[in-house]
């Protein structure tokens, strides 16, 4: 135990280096105060190659280099051991939150517009979709937009669906309490 808790901090300490990105802002330093607000930032905010001075990927290949710059060999490794149907959930609130946060994907970014275009629309899931994409390039795995892609707009209409289905049957069954 003590040593996965040493793993996760390492993990931690290997980002620590990259400073969070700022949400985006209002020159009064609040959040936007409406959609046309937030709009605008957005469309400024997806012409950049920096924001708060981080370097953000063009596309998914650019942002697989820049993830090979920015984890070490050694953790390379780690991450390779990492079977794929459990390396989103694995990582998801370490690197996929770095990722999330670093490259500007609530605020908006060039690489969060790139995915939104590709068919990815979720923070989380352009996170997830970044570390599945990773993990299988460290793999030797092809890594296929298109198919990515498709499976997570899959993934999300299947949870969709459930949530839809749940709903229906609460609503039955607040029916039969009445």
């Amino acid at each position: 135990m003590k040593l996965r808790i040493f793993g996760v901090l390492i993990f931690f300490l290997t980002f620590a280096g990259i400073s969070l990105a700022q949400p985006a802002t209002t020159a009064n330093g609040g959040p936007p105060s409406d959609e046309k607000e937030f709009e605008r930032q957005y469309q400024e905010r997806i012409r950049k190659d920096r924001l708060f001075g981080i370097y953000i990927p063009k596309n998914l290949d650019d942002a697989l280099v820049q993830l090979d710059k920015l984890i070490s060999s050694q953790k390379q490794v780690e991450l390779m051991m990492i079977p794929e149907d459990s390396v989103i959930r694995r990582l998801h609130n370490t690197l996929g939150r770095r990722i999330i946060d670093n490259w500007g994907f609530y605020g908006g970014s060039r690489l969060s517009h790139y995915l939104r275009s590709a068919g990815v629309t979720f923070p989380d899931d352009m996170g997830d979709f970044i570390v599945l994409a990773y993990h299988r390039k460290l793999n030797g795995k092809p890594v296929v937009l298109k198919d990515l892609v498709k499976q997570f707009r899959e993934k999300r209409k299947k949870e969709f669906e459930e949530k839809k289905k749940k709903g229906k049957i609460l609503k039955e069954e607040k029916k039969r309490k009445n």
